[in-house]
């Protein structure tokens, strides 16, 4: 007789596993004790959990994207952004060396007064825009990082299209069906990559990929009648990187092959909003030093 398949849990998921919020409380805290300006967020207690810097968009605030770290952290994953190079000129490769240093600044630092510990072996970049690109650069010199992923990834300079050939580590490149302004540049660094790469478009989505508020077309987010964009990219995020950082066996690429083709009915629970505020995770506080 054939063996059951076990059901969805951590180390089994499913994307449907990834529909809602996860198991985790979740606290949030300041990176300024560290001495770089920026926000954490984190599950309240957890040992060996993975790292992921999250690189903002070009004039975005770190804050913008506080909804999509607090579902990350609530998944078990410590997420980190840095709020540095945030000017009209600001320097991609600056904000690459900013994500790398808060990855390590968390590694080492007690958080929650020793409750959560990170792992070294098990750190990510997360990127928006021009921090979907310096998540390239960041991957390319800092072999530390075993996971990537970009979201309407923009072209940087140094060139992050070039950065790409240089990455071993897997990567997940999703790109707005409507993004007008930097589609191909996504395209182009998934092409390049050298490691593993998965190029996902997600219908609908324009450019301003993982800010929030109100009346934006982006992929994360959504406008106010186009939440669904938000959580499904947000479910593959998270499944890609449960799947490099914990090595959890059993999410597969047939995972994402069924988001391909798919409609957002068929990924997104209409019932998701009452659920969240249900199991709505209390704010506590996180101090890294």
């Amino acid at each position: 007789m054939a063996r059951r398949p076990p059901p969805p849990s951590i180390d089994h998921p499913t994307l449907e596993y990834f529909a809602y919020r996860g198991p985790h409380r979740v606290a949030t805290g300041s990176l300024a004790p560290a001495g770089l300006p920026g926000v954490v967020f984190a599950p309240t207690s957890g040992r060996r959990l993975p790292i992921v810097a999250l690189g903002h968009g070009w004039l975005q605030s770190a804050d913008r994207y506080a909804d999509t770290m607090r579902y990350l952290a609530s998944w078990g994953i410590i997420v980190v952004a840095p709020n540095t190079h945030r000017s009209v000129f600001s320097s991609q490769q600056g904000l690459a060396l900013d994500l790398s240093r808060a990855l390590r600044a968390v590694a080492h630092g007690q958080l929650g007064g020793g409750r959560v510990r990170g792992d070294l072996r098990r750190m990510g970049v997360l990127g928006h825009s021009t921090g979907g690109g310096a998540a390239v650069l960041a991957a390319s010199k800092d072999k530390a990082i075993k996971a990537v992923v970009t979201v309407s990834a923009a072209e940087t300079k140094p060139s992050a299209v070039e950065a790409a050939g240089l990455v071993e580590a897997p990567s997940l490149h999703l790109i707005g069906g409507d993004d007008t302004f930097a589609m191909s540049d996504g395209e182009r660094i998934a092409k390049s990559w050298t490691g593993p790469a998965q190029l996902r478009i997600v219908k609908g989505a324009g450019h301003l990929g993982l800010a929030e508020g109100k009346n934006w077309t982006n992929t994360l987010t959504g406008t106010e009648g186009d939440k669904g964009i938000q959580r499904v990219t947000r479910m593959l995020a998270s499944a890609f990187f449960i799947r490099y950082l914990t090595e959890a066996p059993q999410l597969a690429d047939e995972l994402e092959d069924k988001v391909r083709g798919a409609t957002l009915e068929d990924l997104v629970d209409e019932e998701e909003e009452e659920v969240e505020e249900e199991g709505s995770s209390p704010k506590g506080h996180l101090a890294v030093g």
